[in-house]
């Protein structure tokens, strides 16, 4: 398969993913806020992406099973696109103002069936992509998980007034729809082993060395941002914006630049080196976190709400696409799915827990000191990646050992 035939199904694969969770993390807060439910339960409603943070739990049985006619990863994410689709139709009948409890099980079964695919998508990049293609892959990945939250956490968000509860849903599950033709129409070449990995490969990854270091690196590494930009969307409806102008904010405005940021930070990865781009994708995603206190403080015109908010995203896609680069280079071909799957878990369970909390220091303290704590963040949350970098440099571990 060409190198731009990878990239355009990646693309796809990332772009169903990005929907639904944009739905969840972009969508679901301003709504919640809006309908008067408090800072604490909006930050606590973050909890119901679990499944991204659980999924490592059953990633070997993703990696092990799995239709070698169909194609092993190709069985996995074309049923589960489907059964998106099929929840999202079913979710298209319940009324949130009514029955608020059914709505959030629907979007937690949601996260479920887009966990899964993740496992199996993260394995199949592992495992087409070349290590030189691999900065230029993660910048695609990132900025297609993007634009797919840009559709349903921006766009929806504009038009959701007109459209109302089931026609977002159903949109959702058209456009997830027509991103599962290109998997369908892939041929899967057979694995380069006839082995499949077991339930042993989950602890094989953890007898590596350098993997305690390692996944304090990444799991420190967004921790701040996440408990930053938690409150971002509860911030801006408590200033007055509607639900319209924070999907042109966030939404459309701010993911644009984080697509941009994605495919320079995933440029800049495969130029300049990993560890490089990471330390200095640090600092900038730091100052763009505190640049919201500017905000919080009473400079609220249009202007520099989008400039802050391209600013930030812009830094967030550059600092995510390092990351994931990373990731992808810690990850064996023959357990792709496991090892990436582990660290992606890590990832998510650290933001979910700065996102969750990020509603009491909000409510505590104000949004100008929250964003400025969560910077301070930002910046504790690189060391770890800087002691990792040291036992590299030491030949202690090979784990994201490529500089």
């Amino acid at each position: 398969m060409t190198p731009a035939g990878k990239l355009a199904l990646l693309a796809s694969l990332y772009l169903a993913q990005g929907m639904p969770y944009g739905f969840f993390s972009q969508f679901l807060p301003a709504m919640l806020r809006e309908q008067g439910v408090s800072l604490e339960g909006v930050g606590l409603a973050s909890l119901l992406a679990l499944p991204w943070a659980l999924k490592f739990a059953w990633a070997p049985l993703v990696d092990r099973h799995g239709l070698a006619r169909f194609g092993h990863r190709r069985s996995w994410i074309v049923p589960l696109q489907l059964l998106t689709v099929i929840t999202l139709l079913a979710l298209a009948t319940v009324e949130p103002t009514v029955d608020l409890q059914a709505m959030l099980l629907g979007v937690l079964v949601l996260n479920f069936l887009a966990s899964t695919q993740d496992i199996a998508t993260d394995g199949l990049a592992v495992t087409i992509l070349a290590p030189t293609e691999r900065g230029l892959g993660n910048g695609v990945q990132v900025a297609a998980y993007r634009l797919g939250m840009i559709l349903c956490g921006g766009v929806l968000l504009i038009l959701y007034p007109w459209l109302g509860w089931a026609r977002v849903c159903q949109c959702m599950a058209g456009a997830i729809a027509v991103t599962t033709l290109p998997i369908a129409a892939f041929r899967e070449p057979p694995p380069e082993q006839a082995e499949r990995p077991g339930l042993a490969a989950f602890t094989e990854f953890f007898r590596r060395p350098g993997v305690g270091s390692w996944l304090a690196a990444i799991a420190a590494f967004k921790l701040g941002e996440a408990f930053g930009v938690g409150m971002l969307r509860p911030f801006f409806i408590d200033v007055g914006l509607g639900l319209a102008d924070i999907g042109w904010l966030t939404g459309t405005a701010g993911f644009l630049a984080g697509l941009v940021g994605a495919m320079v930070g995933g440029a800049f990865v495969a130029s300049y080196g990993r560890y490089r781009c990471l330390f200095v994708f640090a600092a900038v995603q730091a100052l763009a976190v505190a640049s919201y206190a500017i905000a919080a403080a009473g400079a609220r015109d249009g202007w520099v709400l989008y400039a802050l908010c391209t600013f930030e995203h812009f830094a967030s896609g550059m600092a995510t696409a390092a990351l994931f680069t990373m990731m992808m280079d810690a990850s064996r071909p023959h357990t792709a799915g496991t090892d990436y799957t582990i660290q992606a878990s890590v990832v998510v369970l650290a933001t979910g827990i700065g996102s969750s909390l990020s509603g009491f220091s909000a409510a505590e303290f104000g949004y100008a000191q929250h964003f400025l704590l969560a910077a301070v963040l930002c910046v504790i949350g690189v060391l770890p990646a800087v002691l990792h970098h040291g036992k590299v440099r030491r030949g202690e571990t090979e784990l994201a050992s490529v500089m």
